[in-house]
């Protein structure tokens, strides 16, 4: 429910107060007013609250006094304050609390708001008791007339068939006022045509509009648009108005039937065209639209309308004339043929039957065309054997000028069609031939083009189909279908199946495949595998015989005789390489191909004590081999060291002094050259080799491992290219040890000095006699 509707209530329930002049609301003090006239009934119920004005008019922005609120207690001594509370109270609406007279703050619109609940108090301003009990009132704001009309639902667009009758509804517009309906005539609206007669008129209070003139005809007229206007206050003066359009559309009807506008039509059509040409397209004009102008079209020679067809564009509708059997016009040139439009939907309200159709006339002319040689038979389809010779005739084609003139043909084959120039054709009569060798398996069919051309114009022409079909001949051996890596187990038993081959063939017999598989015919059989055939084109490969080794052999070679069933026979032998294999428990080889035994797993106790011990003894070599080659390199090191020193002084020249003798001797000292020693590889290699194949024999308590540890301890005692050498450092430090004494100069100024020193010279080191080579481990 609205403001509006509850307004209307709140109006009926307190105007019997109106009309009586002032009004109680105090539904408390009514009660106690009531239990007093209980107690006696010839008392006068005494009231409450009273006032004299209840409503303010809309759009009044001056303030000013709009009524009062008055309790019939109140002597005019100002004894009593009057408080006003609810809605605006205090913005909108104010009350004097000495005399009770309400004011209106503001401009106020009812459209807004068009009433407002207040509460009303009066208390004793001495004892601070209401004087009366606390009430509600309602001001109602008054309309004046502050709104134009408006039109909903715009835009208003309509369509009615033509030649309808008078005062057929169109439409109905409708229009609404802001304003109160409920007082005066500010919303009460009356609407008019402005634009739109004498064709339509509208119906005053409704709005509804309805033809006012008889038969409109869409064809004159099709829209129609109409100016409607209303009006507030009844349309008086000093109101408010607004206007729509509305569009009238008037649908077609079919009360029109089809009309040629000439009657012959003449068109020309070359004896060459194809069937389905168009020759031409007719119309029968039609004012009506959409489903009323759909029309039908049709021939009427019976004698002649085999030959042409016409079909209605759906679009246009236009006849379509179309060619439906080939021409010739040496036999007819020329066609008369009737035509007929009729509409597919006929409505006799408004023609008469025959009123919906109409005739004209077709004149068709043939004209003469040279036309291309023809073939009576398409395709042609031949056969021949791949074996056939070079020359050998596959088939002829014919084609034949229709023209009068019978003009000479020759013939040709499309080099699309046979690139490889597989056969030939004979230009004056149409022989084709093989002109090369077939081969089935290359080629099984060729799809020839032979091209018909008259000699005097050879761009008239025309082609043929010619399918050839190569015939099979068994000209290919057959031979396994696939390439087999066969194996047998070393634990496979006897006439366990090793393999299950099957053979294939480029050929394709009439009848299928069928392949038979032998052994090589041999006046020994084969201990080991044998074939059996299957008869379903396939062979089984079985083991002859048990316990393969793979350490005996690791494959064998096994021929395979592959025959087809061919005219000739043809036979191929195909070898089998056979692989012994170290196979897995599940009997499957691995990809790897042969392998090794792997090491059982129950091996013994002493067999891994003995492993155990050749591991610790090579381990133990191969420490002792890295020492020897490091005290080796670090000695090297030393005597490049001292090389470089007893080069500097190898010039120079240390004397001493002997009593008998009158000269001094010089002797100077020399150092042998070093010889560079390189071992090959090959006695690394072979001593390497010696030292792994005995490691696992002998331990550290052998007699030849020890040997072998002090031959190598002598050699590196001896070596005579160990450090220390002669030279100065060398005699500096050697001192008393010798048997001759001290050779050195820096102590020959301090001791007694022989003559002869040869003989209690002793060779300090082999330098002259050193071997060539040491031996290296």
């Amino acid at each position: 429910m609205d403001n509006c509707s509850v307004l209307h209530v709140l109006l009926m329930i307190i105007m019997p107060g109106w009309l009586g002049g002032d009004l109680i609301i105090s539904g408390k003090q009514h009660e106690i007013h009531s239990s007093k006239a209980s107690r006696g009934s010839h008392l006068r119920v005494r009231r409450g609250w009273i006032w004299s004005q209840i409503f303010v008019e809309e759009e009044d922005p001056t303030p000013r006094k709009i009524g009062q609120l008055k309790s019939d207690s109140d002597t005019g001594d100002f004894t009593i304050k009057y408080i006003l509370s609810g809605e605006g109270a205090g913005e909108i609406f104010h009350i004097d609390e000495y005399t009770g007279d309400l004011h209106s703050l503001q401009r106020l619109d009812r459209e807004l708001k068009p009433f407002y609940i207040l509460q009303a108090q009066a208390i004793n301003r001495r004892s601070k008791q209401p004087v009366e009990p606390e009430s509600e009132f309602i001001i109602k704001v008054q309309d004046i007339n502050d709104n134009a009309p408006e039109f909903i639902n715009e835009p208003y667009v309509s369509s009615i068939p033509e030649m309808c009758p008078t005062g057929t509804t169109v439409i109905q517009v409708t229009a609404t006022d802001a304003d109160d309906p409920m007082f005066g005539n500010n919303a009460k609206l009356i609407y008019s045509i402005l634009q739109g007669e004498p064709y339509f008129s509208v119906e005053p209070k409704t709005g509804i509009i309805v033809t006012s003139w008889p038969d409109m005809d869409r064809e004159a007229r099709e829209i129609y648009l109409v100016v409607v206007q209303v009006k507030d206050m009844l349309g008086l003066n000093g109101g408010y108005s607004a206007t729509t359009t509305v569009t009238i559309s008037l649908m077609d009807v079919n009360d029109n039937g089809p009309t040629f506008q000439h009657n012959l039509y003449t068109f020309a059509i070359s004896e060459s065209a194809p069937v389905g040409s168009t020759v031409g397209r007719i119309m029968a004009d039609d004012s009506d639209v959409g489903l009323n102008a759909k029309m039908n079209y049709s021939l009427e020679d019976l004698e002649e309308s085999s030959t042409f067809t016409i079909q209605t564009d759906p679009d246009t509708q236009e006849g379509i004339v179309i060619l439906a059997q080939p021409l010739d016009y040496e036999s007819k040139r020329r066609f008369i043929i009737a035509v007929e439009a009729i509409n597919e939907n006929i409505d006799t309200r408004f023609l008469n039957a025959y009123e919906f159709h109409d005739r004209t006339t077709l004149k068709i002319t043939v004209t003469n065309v040279d036309e291309p040689p023809i073939f009576p038979e398409t395709p042609y389809s031949w056969k021949v054997l791949e074996s056939a010779q070079i020359g050998t005739q596959v088939g002829a084609v014919y084609a034949r000028d229709t023209d009068t003139t019978n003009n000479p043909i020759r013939y040709s084959i499309s080099k699309s069609s046979d690139a490889q120039q597989m056969f030939g054709i004979d230009p004056s009569n149409g022989t084709v031939y093989v002109a090369t060798r077939l081969d089935r398996e290359t080629a099984a069919w060729y799809n020839l083009t032979v091209i018909a051309s008259e000699i005097r114009d050879e761009q008239l022409s025309s082609s043929v189909s010619v399918l050839i079909t190569v015939l099979d001949v068994n000209d290919n051996m057959p031979i396994l279908s696939q390439d087999y890596q066969p194996y047998v187990c070393e634990d496979t038993q006897a006439g366990e199946l090793i393999e299950l081959i099957s053979a294939t063939d480029a050929d394709d017999p009439v009848d299928g495949h069928h392949f038979y598989f032998s052994m090589i015919p041999d006046k020994h059989i084969n201990p080991n595998f044998t074939i059996r055939d299957n008869q379903d084109n396939t062979a089984s490969i079985l083991a002859r015989r048990s316990t393969f080794t793979h350490h005996d052999r690791t494959h064998y070679h096994l021929p395979v005789v592959i025959r087809d069933s061919g005219s000739p026979v043809l036979t191929h032998t195909a070898t089998l390489t056979i692989r012994v294999c170290v196979c897995q428990p599940t009997g499957h080889c691995p990809a790897a191909g042969v392998q090794a035994q792997p090491l059982a797993l129950d091996l013994s106790m002493q067999v891994l004590l003995g492993l155990s011990v050749c591991l610790v003894t090579l381990a133990v070599l191969s420490t002792l081999m890295l020492a020897v080659r490091k005290y080796k390199t670090l000695q090297q090191e030393k005597m490049a060291t001292q090389e470089l020193e007893t080069e500097e002084f190898s010039e120079k020249i240390l004397s001493f002094t002997v009593p008998e003798i009158e000269s001094y001797q010089t002797v100077p000292l020399r150092h042998p050259r070093r010889r560079e020693r390189k071992l090959c590889r090959e006695e690394v290699t072979t001593s390497i080799r010696m030292s792994l194949r005995y490691s696992h024999l002998i331990g550290p308590e052998d007699g030849v491992f020890q040997q072998f540890i002090i031959d190598r301890l002598a050699e590196a005692d001896e070596d005579p290219y160990a450090p220390p050498f002669d030279c100065l450092h060398t005699y500096a430090f050697e001192g008393t040890g010798s048997a001759t004494g001290s050779l050195s100069s820096l102590e020959s100024a301090f001791g007694p000095q022989s003559r002869d020193a040869g003989p209690h010279l002793l060779r300090l080191s082999p330098w002259l006699g050193a071997a060539d080579a040491d031996t290296l481990f």
